[in-house]
């Protein structure tokens, strides 16, 4: 039954997704009619074939789709993040209009060519040609609506989970402490339909017969004749490790069935920073237990976003560095720019650009500990440069070079991360991507002198749920938090 829904649902999702990558298709294309009509008295197409053909519906409609489903986005989504959604949506939309533009480059169609029958578009003192217009509204849109409609869509289906529609039933093999954790873990998120109905034992035999208030239906010995007899939906393995070795034999036994089967892992949390993906490598499966979430093409937009963040915001506050700058230089002896060896991603050690807010010592280990609220060796121009967070501007530097990231972990001296190592299990973790000027920790208010287990905390959650979509948000909340605040010395 659930099945059938899911096929009903899939055909319902792409009918949608058809209406509204048309609907893109054709806001796209009318502003350049409309301009072309109002301003220069082109007439609107007489023919009702031009209002499918103009807008590029027959091309853009089918590519779209093709793309959405190459992204997964018509499997089953329960357990998938709506971020993770989000972003394979753009990712779609993104192929599709690269697509759409050598598909029509081969064709030879006028809009990539830069012919179009409109005349340009007047765009903030520039013209820009009406089709490229149109082809670039499409890219901008589209994702947009697709983003807003798919928002929708699951919220009404985890409204109608959470009221008992649309269920998905499970068993759970495992009944110890794993099992136990992944149903209170399911039951907790109810949006997600997924319901399990009762437990087998890990063990080949079993007395107990009740578990979380759902029945016990017997152990290993008996799985066929419990899967015959309660058919579900899918099947969730929750072994302990001391039984790991009958893995192998309890998914030959389950091929017998047309059910899904998912594996949890024994492993706790706490040691899963990151998560774990699964790649295969001449038929070997390989389990990435830990790596940088930032590498492949995640990385490149990472990137890109720190280049053109960090040269739009130097060209920002251009004057007021200069204006600090003279400030720093008039309120004692000693360098402008402070450098301090700080540690980034991997290990690498770089030297981290500030704007001197201390008194100028030549013994450096007078000024390596952590500064505390009102602390006697800031100065008067270093204590409002490091209460509204100015001092940090030089580091827009350091992230263009390449030594650190516009968001991510704060970078620590050398010598503090040895000690650290030691005392905080997961510190390490911090370095699987780059140190960031912003972060987190510090948009959540653990800046200064704050606890360190709660920023260790903060930041592991980063490196954990990292994404493009995650760092625009701490960028977008830096501008309300991230710069002036009480812990900010």
């Amino acid at each position: 039954m659930v099945r059938q829904q899911h096929q009903v649902f899939v055909a319902l999702l792409a009918v949608i997704d058809a209406a509204v990558v048309a609907v893109a298709a054709f806001s796209a294309w009318v502003p350049g009619r409309v301009y072309a009509y109002e301003v220069h008295g082109f007439g609107y197409p007489q023919q009702w074939e031009s209002f499918i053909k103009d807008p590029l519906l027959f091309v853009a409609v089918p590519v779209y789709i093709v793309f959405i489903w190459a992204c997964r986005l018509y499997r089953a989504q329960r357990d998938r993040s709506l971020w993770y959604e989000w972003g394979q949506i753009v990712r779609a939309s993104t192929l599709a209009i690269g697509a759409m533009v050598l598909l029509l480059w081969l064709v030879g169609n006028d809009l990539v060519a830069g012919r179009s029958p409109l005349p340009d578009v007047a765009f903030f003192g520039s013209y820009i040609d009406a089709g490229r217009l149109q082809l670039g509204l499409l890219a901008v849109v589209a994702p947009m609506l697709l983003i807003a409609h798919r928002t929708g869509f699951r919220a009404t289906l985890r409204a109608l989970r959470r009221r008992g529609w649309n269920q998905r039933h499970v068993a759970i093999i495992g009944n110890g402490r794993l099992g136990q954790i992944a149903c209170h873990t399911l039951e907790r998120n109810s949006w997600t339909g997924i319901k399990p109905i009762y437990f087998i034992s890990h063990r080949d035999e079993t007395n107990r017969k009740t578990c979380l208030d759902r029945p016990v239906e017997g152990g290993l010995e008996s799985l066929e004749e419990v899967l015959e007899r309660r058919p579900v939906d899918a099947i969730y393995i929750a072994i302990p490790n001391a039984s790991a070795a009958r893995m192998p034999e309890i998914l030959k036994r389950l091929e017998r069935f047309s059910v899904e089967v998912r594996v949890i892992p024994d492993v706790p949390p706490r040691y899963v920073a990151m998560g774990m993906t699964i790649s295969e490598l001449e038929g070997m499966p390989i389990l990435s237990y830990r790596e940088s979430p930032t590498y492949g093409l995640g990385g490149f937009g990472k990137r890109l976003v720190d280049l053109c963040g960090a040269v739009v915001a130097l060209v920002l506050f251009s004057p007021i560095m200069i204006v600090v700058a003279i400030a720093v230089r008039m309120s004692g002896p000693g360098p402008v720019i402070y450098k301090q060896r700080r540690v980034s991603l991997g290990g690498d050690q770089f030297k981290i650009y500030k704007f001197r807010t201390m008194q100028h010592v030549e013994d450096k280990s007078a000024a390596a500990s952590w500064t505390k609220r009102d602390d006697p060796r800031v100065t008067r121009v270093g204590r409002l440069l490091r209460r509204t967070s100015i001092d940090e501007l030089p580091q827009l530097i350091n992230v263009i070079n390449g030594d650190m990231s516009l968001v991510g972990p704060r970078p620590e001296r050398p010598e503090l991360i040895e000690r650290f190592r030691e005392d905080w299990r997961g510190y390490m973790l911090r370095q699987h991507v780059k140190a960031g000027i912003t972060g987190w920790a510090q948009v959540n208010g653990l800046r200064g002198d704050t606890s360190l287990r709660k920023r260790l905390q903060y930041d592991l959650f980063y490196v954990k749920n990292w994404s493009i979509w995650f760092d625009l948000r701490i960028l977008w909340l830096t501008l309300f938090r991230g710069f002036a605040h009480r812990n900010a010395h």
